[in-house]
């Protein structure tokens, strides 16, 4: 495997081919390889529950930035200063009832199959796939065939559940 490292100053000469039959390589892995592979890179174990799809995600990612460079320094500070993922749940818009709705240019992210599935909030319905759908339940049809309360689908009406470690 090629050296990546967490932090790089400058891109690398590797060659394009070369780049894509390493991203090919990541990609064949099975989870414990990849989380051994996290360990190399990052000198630290993985998080213990991140599936598959973003172990290879941030790898690949890794090994690009090392290609062709990381992100500019301010661009980097500005995601630094951003909320965390628990703060971001604390600020979750729930819809119900009696709530207001959603924003438009939200973007609703939910993992169906081991595949995510973005849907953009519009100010007259919701889009996924190009396709504009009046309902977030119009939308759970069309990702998984069968019926399902939008808003549950998207987990929007479940309170946000406490992680592992903080559960009684």
């Amino acid at each position: 495997m090629i050296a990546m490292r967490h932090v790089k100053s400058r891109p690398t000469s590797l060659g394009q081919q070369q780049f894509e039959i390493e991203v090919a390589r990541l990609r064949g892995l099975d989870t414990e390889a990849l989380r051994a592979c996290w360990r190399t890179v990052f000198r630290r174990r993985a998080p213990p529950r991140l599936p598959r799809h973003l172990l290879f995600r941030v790898l690949a990612y890794r090994l690009q930035a090392d290609q062709l460079g990381d992100l500019d320094g301010s661009i980097a500070r500005l995601l630094d200063r951003s909320a965390s993922p628990a703060a971001a749940a604390k600020r979750a818009v729930r819809i119900g009832r009696d709530s207001n709705h959603l924003r438009p240019g939200t973007l609703l992210i939910r993992e169906w199959k081991g595949e995510p599935q973005r849907v953009m909030v519009l100010a007259e319905g919701f889009a996924w796939q190009d396709k504009v759908y009046p309902s977030l339940s119009k939308v759970a049809f069309a990702i998984t065939g069968s019926r399902w309360n939008g808003p549950r689908f998207f987990s929007l009406r479940d309170p946000p559940s406490l992680p592992l470690e903080a559960k009684p």
